[in-house]
């Protein structure tokens, strides 16, 4: 007789533990691969339910080494581990999804801005400033008011000014001392714009790549809150054009896995890329119940390199509400109310400390009827924020 040797399960490396790697380590389960987790804690989001948990900094070379040498490929939940720690897992042969030459464009903005406007993709006018005299004199020329960023480290609004006059242009430069090593402040043109579009894409290693429809997002203080998808009024021809537009940053930047495009859509029905981000992405929750294939499948299978998965929608309308940390500590307890009220209700919740504004959950909504299939996600997102009048 011969004894067969057991089959190793393909290990996915994820790096950060935040409800991203949550909700991948829920779509790997399907796919019977196994995931390890490096993350920031032992009580963070993704390592309250994955088994195989290493606690580390990911910053540290012998830690992100360690743990990246017994995976077969790498991932991330977020877009921070330094490009150069990147760069020496892939000289030691260990595969980077996305790898650093691409991720650095979601790391700095300035990089992604100069390689977009290279390629002729549309981009608010710009310009690196080195102080609030020069800052003054870029809204001299596009006009007030226009928008500050830090180069690195911002998030969900945060490192982001909006200037409107002379005597507010030190303010993103007394900021810096506190912010990422090596981060410069951008300054912007403030675009008008009547709304915020979401084009998502996958790219997988062999080339190819599948685009979500575009969702319309709507942000509170820099937080999203709402997405509609597809976007209401968005004809198809401006539906497509937005897609290519994401297929192609994907294919300029070498993209792998998840890719969201953040547009503005000025008044005249025209975009700009406002923001890119290289994993999955909150304005893609939707898809987890309301696609054929969910972003954080899809993810995983662009990860592997295997076929894509469909990304395309299961009802006219899907609604995702983000849940905001509000007065309710207990929100296990409040699903008694919200699926009683609505049994096509889907909740996630991400197992995190309500704390005020930070994001908890969310709740998806479908349907035929979009203003109905929005008051039922507002409704369910309200209550579980402690809201009695939702």
């Amino acid at each position: 007789m011969t004894t067969s040797s057991p089959v190793r399960p393909f290990v996915v490396g994820i790096v950060g533990g935040g409800q991203l790697a949550r909700m991948m380590y829920e779509a790997s389960i399907g796919l019977g691969i196994r995931v390890a987790l490096l993350a920031e804690g032992p009580d963070v989001s993704a390592a309250q339910v994955v088994h195989d948990v290493t606690v580390g900094d990911y910053t540290d070379h012998d830690t992100l080494r360690a743990f990246a040498e017994r995976c077969d490929v790498i991932t991330f939940d977020h877009e921070h581990v330094p490009t150069g720690l990147l760069r020496d897992l892939e000289a030691a042969g260990i595969a980077v999804r996305p790898g650093p030459d691409a991720l650095v464009h979601a790391q700095d903005k300035v990089v992604m801005r100069d390689r977009l406007s290279a390629a002729g993709i549309p981009c608010p006018a710009y310009r690196v400033v080195a102080d609030a005299d020069a800052l003054r004199a870029f809204a001299d020329e596009v006009g007030w008011p226009i928008i500050a960023k830090t180069s690195r480290g911002g998030y969900d609004g945060k490192g982001v000014w909006k200037i409107d006059a002379p005597d507010q242009a030190d303010e993103p430069f007394a900021a810096l001392g506190g912010l990422s090593a090596g981060a410069e402040i951008l300054a912007e043109e403030f675009v008008d714009f009547a709304r915020e579009l979401s084009a998502l894409v996958v790219r997988a290693p062999s080339g190819q790549a599948v685009a979500y429809p575009v969702s319309e997002s709507v942000q509170r203080d820099g937080i999203c809150v709402e997405t509609t998808t597809p976007a209401p009024g968005l004809t198809e021809e401006q539906a497509v054009a937005a897609q290519a537009l994401a297929l192609q940053v994907a294919g300029e930047l070498g993209t792998v896995g998840v890719l969201a495009v953040e547009l503005m859509e000025r008044r005249d029905g025209t975009v700009v890329v406002n923001e890119l981000a290289m994993r999955p992405h909150n304005t893609g929750h939707w898809s987890i119940d309301g696609a054929h294939t969910s972003q954080f499948e899809n993810h995983l299978r662009a990860v592997l390199d295997l076929p894509l998965g469909d990304p395309g929608t299961r009802d006219d309308w899907t609604v995702m509400a983000n849940v905001l940390g509000g007065s309710e500590p207990d929100l296990p307890s409040t699903l008694l109310h919200c699926f009683a009220r609505d049994r096509r209700l889907r909740v996630q919740l991400y197992g995190k400390e309500v704390k005020p504004g930070r994001k908890v959950g969310h709740v998806t909504t479908y349907g035929d009827d979009l203003v109905e299939v929005r008051r039922r996600a507002r409704h369910a997102a309200g209550y579980l924020m402690g809201d009695p009048n939702a």
